[in-house]
């Protein structure tokens, strides 16, 4: 068994459990066991405390144990790998994930052994019963803080700022706490997205009339769907009187003031109503955890119309249709509209009389907003799938296509690797002997310390110094035979995936289509008139041997007439390409 060992110490000493001292127990302990013990798997962190687990070696540990490098990890006490019990725990659940025993010498803590297994289950109860903990403290400090009704921080929600208040605690220290103060512009907008959703009883509705009218948010940006909905969910903005009250009451949320205090003074302010997780998108939890409690700012909503919203909004939801996966629109996920940039989407014309449908690709922006904010025409969906698939086929197979610029740059690549072989041989050869030259040097200035000479030699010493420092950054610059060989990786997947799809794209059913298309094609621009297809890859290397960031196509589209206002295209033939052009 190939053994990883973890050591640690808080502070620099070189008395008892050094750092160096605790490496050779771990190595007894090893070789009377059997393993084989490799030092470029001994890990050490000192001058880093076990409260926590950012330590860099640690860290670099863990990611060896994910690639498999060693088979049991051995350290001299337990308090070594960390003095929490929950990041104890986890970091035992990770080594029993990926097949890795581990060792502590000190407690005889052995997981290879039925005992050693027995701990893990005993640590992960206490790690159990110390998230559980947490999270209780966590809840009471919010009842306490409900309590104030305070700003608690982050983003301040549309038509507020945050304000800070000084005063005076109960064990007379003085103190700052938050509160949401309004802004009366962004209000006044608030009021107008719960008036036109009242009004309308439709979130798309909503969004098109606020592109209409180039109604932007806080932020400048275009409203969407989401973001209204946000706005209209939010209880901040709900005035606090009986209604509000009631309906908190009836979808189970904790109420933290007493109903005879929701007379209207005052808005709401909700805790605990979100489910934060790191690079995720922010999700609402169960009304039943959320806590609610009177603010110390003014609603601008009164309860019974901020009720009726959510009511309607609920029942809106549930009226929704299923989003299903279409069967049709092979350039879904790639096409683009050239004139505002947004995505363009499928939509259906009427029935045929043989029960069928067209369909075609119309910009997001343009249909939500009913035209007035963009007027690209609109694509045929039919024929636009049809001419994107020939057009790439012939692309292809063409004999100064795709497939040929790959083998070049191929062939390219792989020259340079040859060359910079070579480069850095004579690099590393002038490293060396320059090298030699300094350790010559040094026994001169040894044996002419007090002379007048030694400051000529630790010139020339400093000199040939200098020169290895700039040989061996040459030698690490960004160009090293490791992103060579990525780009060859990368050109092989590229030629794969345009083989696959040459060969393929006839005989597949829509699905697979899409996924052939997806391999090669990073996007596609309309501008009403012409197709700009992207693919994936790279441009030949320059002589400094840097990649050029990706490769393009463009093919235009000649006898062919979208119009906006017409549901389905006119049928058309695709005869040839119209200045084709790519760049390697």
């Amino acid at each position: 068994m190939i053994t990883g060992i973890y050591v640690r110490k808080s502070k620099f000493t070189g008395k008892g459990e050094s750092i160096q001292n605790q490496i050779q127990l771990c190595k007894e302990y090893a070789v009377s066991k059997g393993y084989t013990v490799d030092d470029s798997l001994i890990y050490h962190d000192e001058g880093f405390s076990g409260g926590n687990i950012n330590r860099p070696a640690f860290q670099k540990m863990l990611k060896d144990v994910k690639a498999n490098r060693f088979d049991v990890l051995i350290c001299y006490r337990l308090d070594r790998i960390s003095r929490s019990v929950a990041d104890f725990s986890d970091t035992l659940e990770m080594l029993n994930k990926y097949d890795v025993s581990f060792v502590s010498i000190k407690e005889q803590f052995d997981t290879t052994t039925p005992m050693g297994r027995a701990m893990i289950y005993i640590s992960s109860v206490f790690a159990q019963l110390e998230r559980e903990t947490a999270a209780e403290r966590i809840k009471d400090n919010m009842l306490s803080l409900a309590e104030t009704g305070r700003w608690l921080g982050g983003i301040t929600p549309t038509g507020f700022y945050s304000e800070s208040i000084e005063y005076i605690d109960r064990d007379m220290k003085e103190r700052t706490m938050y509160k949401l103060s309004p802004i009366k512009e962004e209000l006044n907008l608030v009021k107008l997205l719960y008036d036109k959703y009242l009004e309308f009883k439709s979130l798309a509705q909503v969004e098109t009339y606020c592109l209409q009218n180039h109604i932007k948010t806080k932020k400048n940006k275009d409203f969407n769907k989401n973001t209204i909905r946000t706005i209209l969910i939010n209880p901040v903005y709900a005035i606090g009187d009986e209604d509000t009250y009631n309906y908190l009451y009836s979808i189970g949320c904790q109420i933290f003031s007493d109903k005879e205090k929701f007379n209207g003074k005052h808005g709401v302010m909700v805790y605990n109503k979100t489910l934060e997780k790191k690079n995720r998108s922010n999700k609402l939890r169960d009304p039943i955890e959320w806590i609610a409690a009177l603010g110390k700012h003014k609603g601008i909503i009164e309860g019974e119309k901020w009720v009726l919203t959510q009511n309607m909004l609920l029942k809106n939801r549930d009226k929704a249709p299923r989003q299903g996966t279409s069967s049709v629109g092979l350039l879904s996920g790639l096409l683009r509209c050239s004139k505002c940039g947004q995505p363009m989407r499928v939509k259906h014309g009427h029935m045929r009389k043989n029960g069928t449908k067209n369909y075609y690709y119309v910009c997001t922006l343009k249909d939500t907003s009913r035209s007035k904010r963009c007027d690209n025409n609109n694509l045929n969906g039919p024929y636009g799938d049809r001419f994107v698939v020939e057009r790439i086929k012939e692309f292809f197979n063409a004999p100064d296509g795709l497939l040929s610029d790959v083998e070049d740059n191929r062939n390219n690549i792989n020259s340079l690797k040859k060359e910079l072989e070579k480069e850095r041989e004579k690099v590393k050869i002038q490293i060396n002997n320059n090298q030699k030259s300094i350790n010559h040097l040094v026994k001169q200035l040894a044996d002419n310390e007090n002379s007048s000479a030694s400051k000529y030699i630790i010139k020339e010493i400093e000199e040939l110094d200098k020169e290895n420092i700039k040989l061996q950054n040459e030698l690490n610059t960004e160009l090293s035979l490791a992103k060579l060989n990525n780009e060859l990786i990368n050109i092989s997947i590229l030629n794969e995936s345009a083989n696959d799809f040459v060969e393929s794209i006839d005989s597949a059913d829509t699905e697979e289509k899409k996924k052939l298309l997806h391999n090669v094609v990073s996007s596609i621009y309309w501008d009403g008139d012409k197709i700009e297809v992207n693919f994936f890859g790279k441009k030949k290397l320059n002589n400094k041997g840097y990649p050029y960031n990706k490769l393009d196509a463009s093919f235009g589209m000649d006898s062919i007439l979208y119009t906006s206002s017409s549901i389905s295209s006119q049928p058309c033939t695709f005869i040839y390409i119209k200045g084709c052009n790519c760049f390697y």
